[in-house]
């Protein structure tokens, strides 16, 4: 266990990799800061933590919404008197054929995996540089190394957040950068939205293939305990199964 704990914050905490990842980092002594729409599921994740003897709060959060981010990082500044960590992990994933046309889901995986994203670094990233340090991880995908039929615009979305870590941190000498790219993962990603059968097809390669997410969170939490001028740039994680 760290004996500095930090200030994280989480987006996309109700669930799968976001919940795995204020598991472990909270088991890791820091103080966990999640953010959802679902609230009664922080809530109960919140309280998990703090019987297990870690240190948690929560806030309802909608990435896809500016003011909602700032509030969050906001009133968790005002709480706490800093943020280390941002990890940036919430997304949506309705698959489909481009020729579809499912222009809603669309724009809903760009506001969420794109537009959040960017939304949580122009929260964060003054702060960080106000206090000289900071870290920002942002949770991709290995959609961001590969596009598949039925994923073209997931797949773009996960590339634009690679593509802007990248930039970010050849921009910032203070602030830290990672992102971390997950193969098949067991989360709830296949169970909404998106052409039926495809997601039928999603899901069945999940269950075939998929890596726990704690094996996500743990690759987050080491690149959170690295020394401040060591950045963990990349982290490509799947299962041993997955092509």
């Amino acid at each position: 266990m760290t004996t500095d704990g930090k200030i994280v914050l989480i987006t996309g905490a109700s669930s799968g990799i976001g919940a795995a990842t204020a598991r472990r980092l909270a088991a890791d002594g820091h103080h966990v800061v999640l953010g959802a729409r679902r609230v009664d599921r922080l809530a109960a994740l919140a309280d998990e933590i703090r019987n297990a003897g870690g240190r948690a709060d929560h806030q309802e959060l909608d990435v896809a919404n500016l003011d909602s981010v700032r509030g969050f990082v906001e009133a968790a500044h005002e709480r706490h008197g800093r943020i280390d960590v941002l990890v940036n992990n919430a997304g949506v994933m309705p698959l489909s054929r481009v020729d579809s046309l499912r222009i809603d889901e669309w724009n809903q995986m760009i506001d969420v995996n794109l537009r959040g994203t960017l939304h949580g670094i122009a929260a964060v990233l003054p702060l960080m540089r106000a206090r000289g340090g900071g870290h920002i991880v942002n949770v991709a995908s290995t959609a961001a190394h590969r596009v598949d039929p039925t994923a073209a615009v997931y797949c773009a979305t996960k590339y634009a957040v690679r593509a802007l870590s990248e930039g970010l941190r050849q921009e910032s000498q203070d602030v830290r950068v990672t992102v971390v790219s997950p193969g098949f993962t067991r989360t709830e990603l296949t169970d909404r939205g998106g052409d039926p059968e495809v997601q039928a097809a999603a899901h069945a390669a999940m269950e075939q293939f998929a890596i726990p997410a704690g094996a996500v969170a743990d690759a987050i939490g080491y690149a959170v305990a690295q020394p401040d001028d060591v950045d963990v740039n990349e982290v490509l994680i799947r299962s041993t199964r997955q092509g």
